[in-house]
């Protein structure tokens, strides 16, 4: 029998264990991955200490991975002018552990030198230049912000219409009209020096150059040591959230670019902010058609958040429904993240901070995090 070493975890609220455990073969659908990189995130530290999303014990967690296909199951799709996309031995992937879809099933967690994954939510890497620790911080950073838009119900890239996204304006003969040259909103990016912030400004920017979308500009706020590489990811204006004044700048700006703000994407921070902003906007006229404004939230939504009327919070998290979990990371990851990587109108970011080799090194690695890291990725290298 075949076997790998495993960071398992044991109990809520301990440390893991290095254990060896049985390597499993792929089921229909799915790879085996050779892991090479091991990002880590928040919910790591939540499912450690807390034991957030795990129904039992002993199991494998972590979310985001590099690693090579070493092998295929059935009906895992082949391009057919390319040859097949997975090809064991070769194919270079970052990938979204399915762990917490699969009730924390210890063959699909990542904190393992060998895991299982479904072919949808592996998005194979064309650019070599890219390292495996680049990599492992691609695909949590990807999928949350492209959920955020979904979710809150904004076009995806390529799919919008002047008709249906662009804003309504009013002539100088009090008529409505839409035009495609109009745009007059701006999206926020909020913590936009954290890993998912760092995307999320980027897939904004990209939404933004949509011709045919109604968005204009990209807002986002980060510490002031932060702005200026904030700015590089194609942020139009970066205000400092520890600014006492920060909601009312971003309101002026706005108003001074002839723009309202009625989506924003909150990465980190504080959600009261954000609410803020966007209730400014509410009624605000602008010629920018009546609607809800709407945050889309990566950190849980606390139970005791105050409402806002007219302002809609959304906890990010892809469908639990298994086949339109795999269709959005088929597109996010698949597709989106895939062809945009390969063109390069995104990139890694920000970059990976190195805190340890080998699976021992998870743990502490957790713990720097869980204090707090700014506009850097953690990352520990499982394999050469």
């Amino acid at each position: 029998m075949t076997t790998h070493l495993a960071a398992i975890s044991l109990a809520k609220g301990e440390p893991f264990k290095l254990q060896p455990r049985p390597t499993p073969k792929p089921g229909p659908g799915e790879l085996l991955i050779e892991v090479k990189s091991v990002a880590l995130n928040p919910a790591d530290c939540h499912m450690r200490d807390q034991g957030l999303f795990i129904p039992s014990y002993p199991t494998i967690i972590g979310f985001d991975f590099s690693g090579l296909v070493l092998d295929v199951g059935e009906n895992v799709p082949v391009d057919e002018g390319m040859g097949p996309i997975f090809q064991p031995g070769i194919t270079r992937v970052a990938a979204y552990s399915a762990s917490v879809w699969k009730s924390c099933d210890p063959d699909y967690g990542v904190f393992q030198e060998r895991c299982l994954v479904p072919w949808q939510q592996a998005m194979p890497l064309s650019n070599e230049g890219i390292s495996w620790n680049q990599a492992a911080t691609l695909p949590v950073a990807i999928q949350v912000p492209l959920s955020a838009w979904d979710m809150m119900g904004i076009s995806r890239i390529g799919e919008a219409t002047a008709s249906s996204s662009c804003a309504f304006v009013t002539d100088t003969n009090g008529e409505t009209q839409d035009h495609q040259s109009q745009k007059r909103e701006a999206l926020l990016i909020w913590g936009a020096s954290s890993s998912v912030g760092t995307m999320g400004v980027q897939t904004a920017r990209l939404l933004c150059d949509d011709p045919n979308s109604s968005f204009a500009a990209v807002y986002a706020t980060a510490g002031a040591a932060n702005q200026k590489y904030v700015a590089t990811l194609g942020a139009d204006c970066v205000f400092d959230y520890k600014d006492p004044s920060v909601v009312d700048s971003i309101v002026s700006a706005a108003r001074k670019d002839g723009l309202v703000i009625r989506y924003c994407f909150l990465a980190m921070g504080q959600l009261a902010l954000c609410q803020a902003v966007l209730k400014a906007f509410l009624g605000d006229g602008q010629g920018v058609e009546e609607r809800n404004a709407k945050i889309g939230s990566a950190p849980i939504i606390p139970p005791d958040v105050e409402d806002v009327d007219g302002v809609e919070t959304i906890f990010v998290m892809p469908s639990w429904e298994e086949g339109e979990r795999l269709a959005q990371f088929q597109y996010w990851l698949g597709t989106w993240g895939r062809e945009n990587l390969t063109n390069g109108t995104i990139r890694p970011s920000p970059e990976p901070r190195v805190v340890g080799k080998g699976l021992g090194a998870i743990n502490g690695g957790l713990d720097v995090l869980f204090q707090g890291v700014s506009c850097a990725k953690l990352v520990v290298e499982v394999s050469e």
